[in-house]
């Protein structure tokens, strides 16, 4: 497969976040009373005010607002166990030693996605999207758009790189090039994407003298 550029995805990709992430919203979900197990079942890829917002039927945006800050700082406090994922750091670097253009597009806020970052020992990138910045999160195609003009290519040459069920639609419908790394086999998206990886390290990587990259998988 051929492309000119990668984005990213962070916690579930890059970096394995998962026992803060459910230790996060679990105390959440406990302490405003709302049933952890659902809660769990729905955040992975999305932001995290979608969640909120679902959970807090009724509720004034002042309110969600609130309760997404003291969300935010217990997530980008609590770094006990983040790591890089295998093969991510060696991946990122191979990319950087060869002028490889590459992104993180995370659903997560700065405070949070930056903390993760820096805390799994990652190289850092030219463009980092967070939520911040889209105005729809994933599913919906905005973040890997906006991540695509950042690094100056077209969407159909970014290979996005994905955890999520969530995410996996978005870089489908963004037009982008889909790899699913270590995703439930019975996710109906396995069917679009264009590698299905069990980890990074099974990606190989060659740039080309046109500057368009060769993407390959181990057998």
């Amino acid at each position: 497969m051929l492309c000119k550029g990668f984005l990213f995805d962070l916690d579930g990709t890059l970096v394995d976040s998962l026992p803060v992430v459910e230790r996060s919203w679990q105390f959440w979900a406990e302490s405003y009373g709302v049933d952890p197990d659902a809660v769990l079942e729905f955040i992975h890829g999305k932001q995290a005010i979608t969640t909120l917002r679902h959970f807090m039927p009724g509720k004034s945006e002042a309110e969600i607002q609130a309760e997404f800050l003291r969300l935010e700082h217990i997530e980008s406090t609590d770094l006990e166990g983040i790591r890089a994922l295998p093969g991510a750091v060696e991946l990122l670097e191979h990319l950087e030693a060869n002028a490889i253009p590459w992104a993180i597009v995370t659903s997560g806020s700065i405070p949070v996605a930056h903390a993760r970052h820096r805390a799994a020992g990652l190289p850092t990138p030219k463009v980092f999207v967070t939520a911040e910045q889209v105005k729809h999160g994933k599913p919906r195609p905005d973040a890997y758009l906006l991540g695509a003009e950042l690094l100056g290519l077209p969407p159909q040459m970014c290979l996005v790189v994905e955890d999520a069920q969530a995410g996996i639609q978005s870089g489908i419908a963004a037009g982008c090039l889909v790899a699913a790394v270590n995703v439930p086999p019975e996710t109906p998206e396995l069917l679009e994407v264009d590698f299905v990886l069990s980890t990074l390290a099974a990606l190989r990587v060659e740039k080309l003298p046109d500057n368009q990259v060769n993407v390959t998988q181990n057998a």
